[in-house]
């Protein structure tokens, strides 16, 4: 694949999309008389960080959101779409939508005529280049260039006292551009400097590694929606309901984790090789992965992404410890899925395959998707019986041992002695493995983005990243 395709490619994570559910109004109930369904409507901007669509499914960190306040009311949602977000403020202010989501609290409480909800994640403003050019410092550093802003990025007041503070500071503001696009600008090196928010560029890098920060422009300040002021006062407590209900259940910590969790660390030695690689290596093997995956209903990505994991791609690998080839799988584990030459890419790839196949269907069945797959990892890793006693020391802490972001915390105690002494299989480099697995989810979800396809996970959950709609039921 050119080079220039997949940096062109968008850089959406990607979650299925959950049905709405039909019923009566909580805060409407004069509503719920008529015979048309009920309906919340909630207006938000098309970006990578809060809504798009992607194979025609619908989703989205903030869409994800709405659709589980949906599902809150026990009725359908309609998603509005503006340019921007002072689009989003006139659609809600003209009685167009209910909520808007996604905004920044501090830009957007000035207004009279809003009630801001519950504040659910934080994010900074910042300066970003382009690596190659001197970093800037401050803003008058950025001379001659000047920032480039998406509409409603920066409010003009600030711009004033920022002009005030440094006079060689210029701006330029964009009415009809995203974020997402002064991104794309930037890495043509059409424009030299844009702010754009902390959460826009994390997602960014992961298909543009030269991306980086030259300075923070504010604190970290908090996402939040905004209802209008004469509104039902009832509808601002839902929200607040809501918003403690999935705090307390754990299902914003999840969807958080999920879309943000694996880019959080953005290494940009590791992402630029790897995107090098992508297209340099990964096409020798690609139908064998696609052709394994099919075999036992995998997605072919994470086959990918564990291998280059495992052996950057490199067929002939071989550590220290005797594994080698694409999969790096050991002699043992070779014999038993009856692997000849772990050398061929064909048998490592079907060998390494079979097994992570096998580990998928061992975990026990209270582990619900993704977590299935993320213990599978561990387990193909360090081997399942430490796995198990990762779960185990979990529990007894306190944990969830079926949740991955749980038992990753109590894997590494299996190299302490305290607690290694007290399990059946004794001692394991823990955080070994979650390393190993944190990096096959970052590696796994830049493959989404660049290849645009749906995520496809082992039997019962062929649809899978269920995740959040599974652990509410687990709840």
């Amino acid at each position: 694949m050119d080079t220039n395709v997949f940096k062109k490619c968008c850089f959406f994570l990607i979650l299925s999309v959950l049905a709405g559910m039909v019923a009566c109004s909580k805060f409407e109930p004069e509503m719920a008389a008529t015979d048309n369904p009920v309906e919340i409507r909630v207006v938000t901007t098309y970006s990578p960080t809060t809504y798009f669509i992607d194979n025609d499914s619908e989703t989205g960190f903030e869409y994800e959101l709405a659709r589980l306040f949906a599902e809150h009311l026990k009725i359908e949602f309609k998603i509005i779409i503006a340019t921007n977000k002072s689009e989003m403020i006139d659609v809600l202010l003209r009685g167009e939508a209910d909520i808007a989501i996604g905004l920044i609290k501090q830009t957007f409480s000035v207004n009279k005529d809003l009630l801001a909800g519950p504040e659910y994640y934080n994010i900074t403003q910042q300066v970003i280049f382009k690596r190659g050019i001197e970093q800037p410092k401050s803003f008058d550093d950025l001379y001659p260039y000047q920032l480039h802003i998406a509409q409603g990025g920066i409010r003009p007041e600030k711009l004033r006292y920022i002009k005030r503070q440094f006079q060689e500071f210029s701006w330029k503001l964009h009415m009809e551009q995203s974020s997402n696009d002064l991104i794309e600008l930037i890495d043509s090196e059409k424009i030299a400097y844009a702010a754009v928010y902390s959460n826009e560029l994390l997602l960014a890098q992961q298909t543009y590694p030269e991306l980086s920060v030259a300075f923070d422009i504010s604190q970290p300040t908090p996402l939040t929606w905004f209802i209008r002021k004469d509104d039902e006062r009832s509808l601002l407590t839902e929200i607040e309901t809501f918003f403690e209900t999935i705090v307390g259940n754990e299902n914003l910590v999840e969807l958080i984790e999920y879309f943000y969790g694996p880019v959080q660390k953005f290494d940009y030695v590791d992402q630029h090789r790897f995107l090098s690689r992508y297209t340099s290596r990964l096409p020798l093997y690609e139908s064998t992965f696609k052709d394994a995956a099919n075999t036992y209903n995998l997605d072919w990505r994470m086959l990918a992404a564990m291998s280059y994991q495992e052996s950057h791609w490199n067929a002939r690998a071989q550590s220290p410890t005797g594994v080698r080839g694409l999969m790096m799988l050991t002699l043992t584990t070779a014999k038993q899925m009856g692997i000849v030459n772990r050398l061929d890419p064909t048998q490592s790839i079907i060998g390494g395959t079979q097994y992570i196949n096998q580990l998928v269907n061992k975990i026990p069945e209270p582990v619900q998707y993704p977590d299935r797959m993320w213990f599978a990892l561990a387990a193909y890793n360090i081997g399942f019986g430490h796995l198990e006693d990762a779960r185990i020391i979990t529990e007894k802490q306190g944990g969830d041992p079926d949740k991955w972001q749980d038992v990753k915390n109590f894997l590494p105690y299996l190299q302490n002695s305290q607690w290694y002494k007290k399990t059946l299989y004794g001692y394991a480099r823990g955080s070994e493995a979650v390393t190993y697995v944190e990096g096959i989810r970052k590696y796994y979800n830049t493959m989404i983005q660049l290849t645009h396809e749906d995520p496809v996970f082992d039997e019962p959950i062929k649809d899978p990243i269920r995740m959040v709609e599974l652990n509410s039921m687990a709840l």
